[in-house]
């Protein structure tokens, strides 16, 4: 993988970025995080060189000053909104940032649910949860017409509502699970309850993607548009900063959105707003971290293709309507990419074709493919993956790792007492096998120590998993994407 983004520069012109703004309100900035804190493995994939936690990182140089706010909405809570990357809901998931905050040293001052409703139980339950945890708790509502009737939201019954932020520091990063989560909404409303209370306070926005001076059909930001399909975000050219300074910038529709009910806030309480676009009051300086642009179009497209899989998947799985990945597809034309752009893809589908049974396939950094296919033994998930570890350990290819005699009381107690539909060996079970062979078997004890070398890797499966493969192969970090199918068929989308 050729690196494509330099990740010092990015931390040492973000942080100076951030004090310039503090300064230029000169009292209290809310600085709204979009994506992820850590585990921006997003940013990461589609910017090679990109570090996951470089935004944390450039945090704790600013911990003696920052305070941390994380935002939650209610609706999320109810429907047990799910972190794809991680598979856990984001009520599951403040809590767990909660601990790596201050794992950082870094101070959780409060937890804000949005979108509140009291016939809501289950945000009801959660924050009677968090109470008993010892944290502070606020509560923020609908307002009906949001965004658009602003003398109502800036009024007693529209931001007024709203339970205030107690804070303590000049630096407030308020930072959720995931996107629409009501970040910017918080913002502005703590803006409403400051400037009543006489306390000098701005705004700032704090947006990875899309890469403001980068262009609009870039394919990093339309890596974002594909990572973002199910919320229905655009990227666009921002049409207030093109009036204002005749100058094209990249934001996308919420934003542009939104920006009304922000300079109308800034006017209505200090006279005038400091900001003459949605663009105006970003901090990102990503775009000028950019080493290799060829490196990160090319991840990009990469990225774009894996989530078109991945919506196809899905939408396979939960009988829904191709509403995402029709989208995300009609982004892969505009680039003149195809799933088989994807090097695994493209290897499963000539293997599949040679052996015709399920067939797995996996990338290293080098290039190099490792393919397994199914046996009546094992899946091809777990063929290829013992592949992958004898490569990885350098054990030639004609030693078998685990003998048949390990692998069929396996197969035997699944078909014979435990009445199993799939008697092969899945991920799991194989890796028990194996590792339950380390004591004997010194090729077993080399392979087991590769696992931690799959992390970044590449995966493609030529049917679709069970959930407790995809969950395996997650936590072991691999990029892994699969043909949407149960049958043993290629799918006519894929053709």
């Amino acid at each position: 993988m050729n690196v494509g983004f330099d990740s010092r520069k990015y931390l040492s012109v973000q942080t100076e970025k951030i004090l310039e703004r503090i300064d230029e309100f000169g009292g209290k900035l809310y600085l709204e995080f979009g994506g992820k804190l850590f585990d921006d493995f997003h940013a990461s994939r589609v910017l090679p060189g990109f570090r996951p936690d470089s935004k944390i990182q450039m945090l704790t140089q600013l911990k003696d000053r920052a305070e941390i706010v994380i935002v939650i909405s209610a609706e999320d809570i109810l429907k047990n909104k799910v972190r794809s990357d991680l598979g856990i809901t984001y009520d599951v998931d403040v809590l767990r940032l909660i601990d790596i905050f201050k794992g950082y040293g870094l101070y959780v001052g409060s937890i804000v649910i949005t979108k509140f409703e009291p016939a809501n139980e289950s945000a009801l339950i959660f924050k009677k949860r968090l109470e008993k945890l010892g944290h502070k708790v606020y509560v923020h509502y609908n307002i009906k017409g949001y965004p658009t009737n602003i003398p109502l939201i800036l009024s007693d019954e529209g931001y007024g509502k709203n339970e205030y932020i107690e804070t303590t520091r000049d630096l407030v990063v308020l930072t959720a699970p995931g996107p629409g989560s009501g970040k910017m909404a918080t913002c502005l409303s703590q803006l409403y309850h400051d400037f009543k209370r006489g306390i000098k306070a701005g705004y700032a926005k704090y947006e990875t993607f899309p890469v403001w001076n980068l262009p609009l059909q870039h394919p990093v930001n339309m890596a974002y548009e594909a990572a973002t399909a199910d919320l229905n975000d655009v990227n666009m050219i921002d049409p207030y900063h093109l009036s204002a300074y005749g100058k094209v910038a990249v934001n996308y529709n919420r934003d542009v959105e939104i920006f009304p009910v922000l300079n109308a806030l800034f006017e209505r309480l200090m006279g005038t707003s400091p900001y003459k676009s949605p663009t105006d009051m970003g901090v990102n300086m990503a775009g000028f971290a950019i080493s290799d642009d060829d490196a990160c179009c090319y991840a990009s497209k990469q990225e774009i293709i894996r989530r078109y899989l991945k919506a196809i998947e899905n939408e396979r799985r939960n009988n829904l309507d191709p509403k995402e990945s029709e989208k995300i597809l009609l982004l892969m034309n505009k680039l003149n990419v195809s799933v088989y752009d994807r090097e695994v893809c493209k290897a499963c589908k000539e293997r599949r074709e040679v052996v015709n049974v399920p067939v797995s396939a996996i990338q290293f950094e080098d290039g190099t493919i490792i393919t397994g296919k199914t046996s009546e033994l094992l899946e091809s998930q777990s063929a290829m993956l013992l592949n992958a570890l004898k490569y990885l350990a350098g054990i030639p290819d004609e030693i078998k790792l685990l003998l048949p005699e390990r692998i069929l009381p396996i197969h035997d107690l699944k078909v014979n007492y435990l009445q199993s539909q799939t008697p092969r060996l899945h991920i799991d079970e194989m890796l028990i096998a194996l590792s339950s062979s380390c004591a004997t078997n010194k090729n077993a004890e080399l392979a087991i120590k590769q696992l931690k070398r799959l992390k970044g890797t590449e995966m493609h499966t030529s049917i679709l998993l069970p959930h407790a493969d995809v969950k395996t192969f997650r936590k072991l970090g691999v990029n892994l994407t699969s043909s949407a199918i149960y049958e043993d068929k290629i799918p006519k989308y894929y053709e």
